[in-house]
């Protein structure tokens, strides 16, 4: 499992390998290694925070593709560093960095129960 910075094209998730320092080339990776054995992936998608009854998840489910080069790497780059300002700052994502696609095939779901009810007024916290 590996926290990532992603962005959704139609019905494809793209990652990309970052500059940031790594022990070892992007191609040698755990997770680029994972997918080129075995490319049936997952994301795991949460949202957080103190009110749980607000919390959700969503689980992608697919195959995914290492993209070393090409217009589908170039235009994950741009969605990438369009989405996230510190990829064009102060973590720059090279325009030719390893980009990871996963095309997704599967979704579930879940969200907690909604505070307010079907007819009831919305509850003020004090």
């Amino acid at each position: 499992m590996v926290p990532v910075c992603f962005v959704l094209l139609g019905d494809t998730i793209y990652q990309a390998i970052d500059a940031k320092p790594k022990s070892v080339s992007a191609g040698q990776l755990r997770r680029v290694k994972n997918i080129r054995a075995n490319p049936v992936a997952a994301l795991l998608i949460d949202h957080y925070v103190e009110d749980w009854r607000r919390l959700w998840w969503v689980l992608l489910g697919g195959r995914a593709r290492v993209v070393a080069n090409g217009a589908e790497q170039g235009r994950a780059i741009k969605a990438l560093r369009r989405k996230y300002p510190q990829y064009r700052t102060s973590s720059p994502l090279a325009a030719d960095a390893l980009v990871i696609a996963l095309d997704v095939r599967r979704l579930r779901h879940w969200r907690a129960s909604h505070p307010v009810r079907r007819g009831e007024a919305p509850r003020r916290q004090a």
